[in-house]
C-alpha cells in the first residue's frame, strides 16, 4: 500500500540499496558470476517504477566498491564491461522515464572511454525527476578522506579558519549529491553490515536486511521493506515524547 503524504512524520524519500548476492544466485543455477551480475543489473529496471509510486525521490545503489578491485581480474573486467553496456542500453530509457542518472565514486581507474560514457549518460538524463545514484568504485572512508583533504586545503590557503571547520563544512565536500541522507538502507542476501557504504550519511538511517538475493528482489520484497520502515519510529537520538 502506498503511503500518502502526511501519514508519517518522516516519509520515505531516499532509499539506499546494497545489491548483494548476484554470485550466489548464479551459482545456485549453475551459471557464471557475470550472468548473476547481469540479472542484477536488469533488476534495477523493475525497481524504479515502484519507487516512484511510493513517492521516493532518490534511489542510491551500491554497485562496485573500492575493495571490489581486489576480485579476480576476469570478474572485474566483466563487471566493467557490464557497467559500460548498462550505460549504453539504459541511458535513453532512463531519460524517457524521467529518471536522472548520477554515477558517484572515484573515476580515476576507469578508462577514458568509460568516463566519456558516464558523462554522456549523465548529460542525457540531467532533467529527470527521480534521482538514480549508482555508486561505482566508491568507499565511505575514501569519500570522508577526500572531503577532509579538500577542507584542510581551504584552511591552509586561508580561505577558511580552523574554528570554521565543522560537520556541515565537511559535508559540503562529499561526492554524494543526494539532497538528504538515506532514510532507509536495504541490504540483500543475508549479510548484516553496510560494507563501507555512505558511512557519514547513514548515521541515522534505518537498516533493513533480507535473505533474498538481489536478482530475486522484486516489487513485493521491496514493499515489505517499505512497510517495515513505516512501522518504525525515527527519533534521531532524541526520546519519544511522553504521553499525558
Amino acid at each position: 500500500m502506498k503511503k500518502e503524504p502526511g501519514v508519517s512524520a518522516h516519509p520515505l524519500k531516499h532509499v539506499a540499496i546494497i545489491m548483494d548476492g548476484n554470485n550466489r544466485w548464479a551459482k545456485l543455477r549453475g551459471l557464471s558470476g557475470i550472468a548473476g551480475h547481469k540479472a542484477g543489473a536488469e533488476r534495477i529496471r523493475g525497481l524504479l517504477p515502484h519507487a516512484r509510486q511510493q513517492g521516493i525521490q532518490t534511489v542510491s545503489l551500491f554497485a562496485f566498491s573500492s575493495e571490489n578491485w581486489h576480485r579476480p581480474a576476469l570478474e572485474v573486467r566483466g563487471l566493467m564491461s557490464l557497467f559500460s553496456s548498462y550505460l549504453k542500453q539504459e541511458a535513453k530509457v532512463l531519460r524517457d522515464d524521467n529518471i536522472r542518472l548520477k554515477i558517484i565514486g572515484n573515476r580515476d581507474r576507469f578508462s577514458q572511454r568509460l568516463n566519456q560514457q558516464i558523462d554522456k549518460a549523465e548529460k542525457l538524463t540531467e532533467n529527470g525527476g527521480l534521482n538514480l545514484h549508482i555508486y561505482v568504485d566508491y568507499g565511505g572512508r575514501w569519500e570522508i578522506a577526500e572531503a577532509a583533504r579538500e577542507l584542510a586545503a581551504k584552511v591552509v590557503s586561508g580561505d577558511l579558519s580552523l574554528d570554521q571547520v565543522n560537520a556541515d563544512n565537511l559535508d559540503e565536500y562529499f561526492s554524494t549529491e543526494a539532497p538528504t541522507p538515506p532514510d532507509l538502507c536495504i541490504r540483500t542476501a543475508g549479510e548484516q553490515r553496510i560494507s563501507n557504504f555512505m558511512l557519514w550519511q547513514m548515521a541515522y538511517t534505518e537498516l533493513y536486511f533480507t535473505d533474498c538475493y538481489w536478482p530475486d528482489f522484486d516489487e513485493n520484497t521491496f514493499q515489505q521493506a517499505i512497510e517495515d520502515y513505516y512501522s518504525r519510529q525515527r527519533r534521531f537520538g532524541s526520546r519519544e515524547p511522553e504521553k499525558n
